[in-house]
């Protein structure tokens, strides 16, 4: 074993690097220590590093970055029952107070003690060790690669939005972006017997590829010289064009995944009567809403995020039943050592950038 626990390491607002730190040891017997093996970079973890905050979670000390990860369990507390050493595993990497009213009732994603890597000031995965609670570590089989592991995270984030909307079988769903949250909630959707799903982007080549994964029918969203001028209109006319295309009065279920004022708002014109509607992307803080929309449709309005009881468990069986594959996501692999050149891949957001995944530390 090595005497020291390489870390990738925020220090402050755009300044990374690495640091040889002490061997984590357990907090407590129903916790574990994991080798980390793969990990995945979601946007998150960058925009704590070129901004350093989301919302009330503000950056004001050194934390590793990094929360989709899966490894192998290399010491257990003795209290812990659902893993033992050897295991290859997924890791949820939020771990909440469990007493709590939310967290007694399932919603432990809205746990205001919640312990979430990477989420300031918890340190995340991008580490060589890890200690995280037992049962928040779920083994995955042997024919599930560490890869895969690494991506149920998106995928339970995917099954949570799902849930959300309370998708049912026969439903028609209308999914805003074709980047890795919006795919994998086209492919969810598809799991649980959507009759159409619609994937909607800018990127040509990311509305053939979400065609090509999971979704039946993609539209990709170009500059119309003929929209009205007025943005909301716009907003309504795009709405209205994406159903009327695909033969429909509208969607049961629109999720948006990109957090754009104007899809949000086309999301809104898209729906069917008595529909719902669900918020999962994150874009300005305040947005122009067409409310009075919503209202004359009865439309059911949600927001998602993270996961809850279920969700994580429920990916797993996703992923490794092969309806949902989102090793096909990766675009683009990088070794510990050049993870902040896997960051800045992620920051460029080039067309041809899915997911980006650092490999463990070896040695």
């Amino acid at each position: 074993m090595s005497e020291t626990n390489p870390a990738f390491v925020l220090q402050e607002l755009k300044k990374v690097s690495f640091e040889n730190r002490p061997i984590p040891k357990l907090r407590d017997e129903h916790h574990v220590r994991v080798h980390i093996e793969q990990t995945g970079i979601c946007g998150s973890d960058v925009h704590y590093w070129q901004r350093g905050r989301i919302g009330d979670f503000i950056l004001e000390s050194p934390i590793v970055l990094g929360h989709e990860s899966s490894g192998t369990v290399v010491e257990v507390g003795n209290k812990v029952k659902n893993v033992k050493v050897g295991d290859r595993v997924a890791i949820e990497p939020g771990v909440p107070c469990r007493h709590c009213d939310y967290c007694r009732s399932g919603m432990y994603n809205v746990c205001e003690d919640t312990i979430f890597a990477a989420t300031p000031p918890w340190d995340g995965t991008l580490q060589k060790y890890y200690i995280v609670a037992g049962d928040y570590t779920y083994p995955i089989p042997d024919h599930m690669s560490m890869e895969d592991g690494a991506l149920v995270e998106p995928v339970a984030v995917a099954v949570q939005i799902c849930k959300v909307a309370n998708l049912k079988g026969g439903q028609s769903v209308l999914v805003f972006g074709c980047g890795p949250i919006g795919i994998l909630c086209q492919a969810v959707a598809k799991a649980y017997g959507a009759s159409k799903v619609i994937g909607v982007d800018i990127s040509e080549s990311r509305a053939k590829f979400a065609k090509d994964f999971a979704a039946d029918e993609v539209f990709v969203s170009r500059k119309d010289p003929e929209a009205p001028t007025d943005p909301v209109e716009a907003a309504r006319a795009l709405g209205e064009k994406i159903v009327k295309t695909f033969g429909l009065d509208g969607a049961d279920v629109v999720l948006e995944c990109t957090g754009v004022e104007s899809c949000i708002q086309a999301g809104i014109y898209a729906a069917k009567k008595g529909g719902t509607f669900v918020q999962a992307g994150m874009g300005k803080e305040n947005v122009v809403f067409p409310i009075t929309t919503a209202c004359i449709r009865a439309l059911t309005i949600k927001g998602s995020i993270r996961y809850q009881s279920g969700c994580y468990p429920e990916a797993v069986k996703l992923v490794a039943s092969g309806k949902v594959n989102p090793r096909k996501l990766i675009t683009h692999r990088f070794k510990f050592e050049e993870a902040e050149e896997a960051f800045e891949m992620v920051r460029k957001a080039e067309e041809n950038t899915l997911k980006v995944v650092i490999e463990g530390v070896r040695s």
